[in-house]
């Protein structure tokens, strides 16, 4: 090789590498450098110029609100604009193009609509192959703005109407409402139940009141089809952090699904008689639901790392049918999950859309009447600090030690 072809491999290959930079650095998102609450609201605010702030008294607790990306929670912090963001947000999503699948804009606690599966699924349009290539988000909770209806300095009310066309070709007219409430500390133990001294704790929590109305003019049956009201919320995950399930006691497995997408390696969940545990550190994808005879309406995931302790709470009316979310039209489309979890991971591609961990709830069928309505409550607290004071908070709404959720997956 005579020394112009060098110099030329040379510089190619710094081409090469400062592509390979650039595109790593475009790629990053924000897992790969920590974000404080303020930098998420500066991003957010270029995107959403309605964005709602809700902040407790002492300034302390936050949480961020969008009208323009369907009333999501984007991120919550306890300890002030420079507090950690507990939210998961996915930067390079607000860049576009628009997805026509979906579009995973992040966000710790959204609002969409289901089934998504079954023979009434409201992401797949009539008759259409469940495969990924046919799978769409409705627009509404997608990537459409919401409407603000009121907003004050703790609480934001915001609303959407649409119509989606179900599997069967049924044409549902709704219109969708949301309240975000931010609780003070005292609001927040009063809730949950919690008794001890938590002065060390910081803390935020909020209450989601997320309802759906039959607009149109025929009543939502077992034969149109119904809708239901599902929340997701949307978390930072770490190497150690683990998801728990709380569930009624039970020596069997009955009333649980882990096969969503494929099967779940073994040293990645754990089921007890009264627990079901996930490994939450984004790095392999699986999904984990639970029957509504078998839920607690509450769930959690605590970070070691990070010292941090999210709580869930929502309702459960086990009397009344769950639809069914899987992919396919042969299961019972009335028999489906009240609760679920969803650790993120690569795609068989390679591709990831995270990486992100996901506690869910959802609402059962919803058999409106025209002009009805149905209401499912979603609350989210997060509590950070002192490990031992937090073992109190495991304990009491977990029924479970620190010691033990961290020794599930990381023995030491």
């Amino acid at each position: 090789m005579n020394k112009s072809s060098l110099i030329l491999a040379f510089l190619s290959i710094l081409i090469v590498a400062a592509a390979c930079s650039e595109r790593k650095k475009q790629n990053q998102t924000s897992e790969d450098v920590s974000t404080n609450f303020l930098q998420d609201k500066t991003f957010l605010e270029k995107y959403d110029p309605q964005l709602v702030e809700l902040s407790t008294e002492d300034n302390q607790a936050k949480v961020l609100v969008s009208p323009n990306y369907q009333g999501k929670v984007f991120t919550s912090t306890a300890a002030g604009d420079h507090g950690e963001s507990f939210g998961w947000i996915n930067y390079e999503a607000f860049e576009g193009p628009l997805d026509r699948h979906m579009n995973a804009y992040g966000g710790e606690s959204r609002l969409w609509l289901g089934p998504e599966g079954n023979t009434f699924s409201l992401f797949f349009g009539p008759g259409k192959k469940m495969e990924f290539e046919n799978w769409h988000t409705p627009a509404a909770i997608d990537h459409e703005a919401w409407e603000k209806i009121e907003a004050g300095p703790k609480e934001v009310s915001l609303a959407k109407s649409t119509s989606i066309t179900n599997y069967q070709g049924t044409e549902f007219s709704l219109k969708i409402y949301r309240t975000i409430t931010l609780l003070e500390k005292e609001g927040i133990l009063a809730n949950t139940g919690l008794t001890a001294d938590f002065s060390s704790i910081k803390m935020v929590g909020y209450e989601t009141i997320n309802s759906i109305q039959n607009t149109g003019d025929f009543p939502c049956t077992r034969e149109t089809g119904a809708p239901c009201i599902w929340v997701l919320d949307m978390f930072k995950p770490s190497p150690e952090t683990t998801i728990v399930l709380p569930l009624q006691p039970n020596e069997t497995k009955a009333g649980l699904t882990a096969n969503y997408f494929g099967t779940i390696p073994e040293e990645r969940i754990a089921i007890t008689n009264n627990h079901l545990f996930l490994k939450a550190d984004g790095q392999s994808r699986g999904k984990v639901g639970v029957s509504p005879e078998r839920a607690l309406p509450m769930a959690g995931s605590y970070d070691p790392l990070h010292k941090v302790l999210t709580i869930t709470t929502f309702d459960i009316s086990s009397e009344l049918p769950y639809l069914n979310q899987e992919w396919n039209t042969e299961a019972d489309p009335f028999k489906g999950d009240a609760v679920n979890a969803y650790n993120d991971g690569p795609l068989a591609d390679g591709s990831q859309m995270g990486p992100f961990y996901e506690l869910e709830s959802v609402s059962p069928a919803a058999f409106l009447s025209p002009g009805e309505s149905m209401a499912h409550f979603h609350r989210v607290y997060h509590f950070t600090g002192n490990e031992s004071t937090l073992d109190t908070i495991t304990r009491q709404l977990l029924g479970i030690s620190i010691a033990e959720i961290n020794a599930v997956f990381n023995p030491k």
